[in-house]
């Protein structure tokens, strides 16, 4: 008796646990990028060209415009979901807020368009309603969607240039100088513990080294254009070039092959981090303005 007992216990316990997954939200997406599709529904060419429309849009006009693709945001409705979504990603830049997000739910086929409180003038509930009805749904009707997204972001980034905002600001210059540096470093390396050693036998240690790091110092300014890190190439380049024995010669040799070996790992690496987090929110702020459609 007891164990019939404990066996509905537990069949009970796994209904709940189970009901309560069912009713469980769906979790927001990470903001891996301009363009986050979960439901494969773009092709990478259609999500890099996209992506780029976006990216020189948000250069040019310092607004953040996003696309999410989801297959459901049951049991949510989609405007809770998209709110959800804005609050995480903060697209739109901090205290100009204007951000917007396509939030589209193919398979509960409904989408919608969450605009940003600095956008709310311009992309009015009005005007994002008509751009879901006369642009977006039609084509997702005729089963083209990168026709219908790539139309409806068109329109929207049309209706924001329209819109008087503060001009982007200057980057700062120093992480886009140091994750090019970083991009190039194993091959910078590369030639200047085989170069270096070349100049080094031509010229002597100490004229092969000066010779090294004034190369090293001109192809950094060349890919980077900062003084600052093109003189640190040249100082690493002379250094590593007059100790470079210690790379080439004796067991050195096989120190030599694993260092730049680890070199490679960490450019790959580097690549890929950059490639997934090369994009992130600015820190706007929505209040639900927008508007959700169906097709």
């Amino acid at each position: 008796m007891f164990a019939v007992k404990a066996a509905r216990a537990c069949l009970v316990a796994l209904l709940l646990c189970w009901g309560v997954a069912a009713l469980a939200d769906v979790a927001v997406p990470r903001l891996s990028g301009r363009v986050v599709d979960q439901t494969m529904t773009l092709s990478q060419d259609q999500q890099a060209a996209l992506d780029g429309t976006l990216k020189d849009f948000e250069a040019r006009k310092g607004s953040q415009v996003a696309v999410l693709i989801v297959p459901t945001t049951a049991p949510e409705s989609i405007e809770q979901f998209s709110i959800r979504v804005a609050e995480a990603w903060k697209i739109g830049r901090s205290k100009v807020d204007d951000g917007a997000i396509l939030v589209i739910a193919k398979d509960d086929r409904k989408l919608r368009i969450e605009v940003g409180y600095g956008l709310e003038g311009a992309l009015t509930d009005v005007t994002t309603k008509r751009i879901i009805d006369e642009v977006i749904t039609p084509r997702f009707k005729a089963g083209d969607f990168a026709g219908g997204i790539t139309a409806g972001i068109e329109r929207i980034l049309k209706v924001i240039d329209g819109e008087p905002l503060p001009a982007p600001a200057e980057r700062e210059p120093s992480s886009n100088f140091a994750d090019q540096l970083e991009q190039f470093a194993p091959f910078l390396l590369f030639g200047v513990i085989i170069g270096g050693g070349i100049l080094r036998g031509m010229f002597g240690r100490l004229f092969g080294s000066l010779a090294t790091g004034g190369l090293a110092a001109v192809a950094v300014w060349l890919i980077v254009g900062t003084a600052l890190l093109a003189g640190l190439a040249g100082v690493i380049g002379f250094v590593v070039t007059l100790i470079g024995d210690a790379f080439t010669s004796g067991g050195g040799g096989r120190r030599s092959g694993g260092y730049i070996g680890g070199s490679g790992g960490s450019w790959s690496s580097g690549s890929s981090s950059s490639d997934s987090g090369g994009f992130s929110g600015g820190g706007g702020n929505f209040g639900g303005g927008g508007a959700s459609g169906s097709w």
